[in-house]
């Protein structure tokens, strides 16, 4: 499947569930993506705090095939490739938690990672959004058509109070956050209703969890398809000012 996307020799139906056209600028941002998750992984885990890719989150993507316009599956690959870096130098296990916000179901990462104690995958999505048939995560948690903020939240802090719970003898080491500005009520392919303040919410609720445990987290953009573009831009914007807000007060914790 690399081989193939690398040189242009996708199958049309192949290429057609990736949704865009092949090009060599294609190939060469789906690459470039993948590695600004490692280089993500690798400054979150290098200080302990937070780090983002201002790409990222192609979670539809699978081992041997793309959709969903995603190519190469960056959490995959990076969270791989930690596991691996982790055991040669410290010679212990890295447990990987995944927490996927984007408002689609992140099936490739979930059908990845399935059975795979290493890596715990959790997605909070539209129930009847794409994709249409549905992998098992080891926590799904599905949102009906019109969530607000509200139910959203509880929802969040529900499914979040589960992951700790499971994780209370053996926490992760690393965490990827899929930050998708789509549940947001303006996003044309979203469903949802969630407001600009309930999605910086979402995102503070996130990182507080991960900092008060001291898990390193490597951010990720994912999806946005806002009616204005201004609006995706601004949730994604939103989001990363969190982060910010998250590493400073972590490195003023550890100062």
């Amino acid at each position: 499947y690399i081989r193939q996307v690398c040189c242009g020799q996708l199958p049309e139906k192949a290429q057609k569930a990736i949704g865009f056209p092949w090009s060599a600028g294609m190939v060469e941002r789906s690459r470039r993506s993948a590695g600004a998750t490692i280089c993500a992984c690798r400054a979150a885990l290098a200080d302990g705090t937070v780090a983002a890719n201002l790409a990222g989150g192609t979670h539809h993507a699978y081992p041997d095939r793309g959709s969903g316009y995603c190519v190469f599956n960056d959490a995959a690959v990076a969270a791989r490739l930690m596991q691996a870096e982790w055991h040669r130098t410290r010679r212990h296990l890295l447990r990987v938690l995944v927490v996927d916000l984007d408002v689609h179901q992140g099936n490739g990462t979930a059908a990845i990672f399935r059975d795979d104690p290493t890596v715990f995958t959790l997605s909070l999505h539209g129930a009847k959004n794409f994709p249409a048939r549905k992998e098992s995560s080891d926590l799904d948690v599905e949102l009906p058509d019109g969530c607000g903020d509200a139910d959203y939240l509880a929802a969040l802090d529900a499914a979040l109070a589960r992951v700790w719970r499971l994780h209370g003898d053996a926490p992760p080491g690393l965490a990827f956050y899929v930050a998708g500005a789509d549940p947001h009520e303006h996003d044309r392919l979203g469903r949802l209703k969630l407001s600009f303040e309930g999605l910086a919410e979402r995102d503070r609720r996130v990182f507080a969890a991960l900092g008060e445990r001291g898990i390193p987290v490597a951010v990720s953009m994912a999806g946005g398809y806002g009616r204005q573009v201004e609006n995706t831009v601004a949730v994604h914007l939103r989001t990363l000012q969190e982060a910010l807000h998250s590493w400073q007060r972590w490195r003023r914790l550890t100062a």
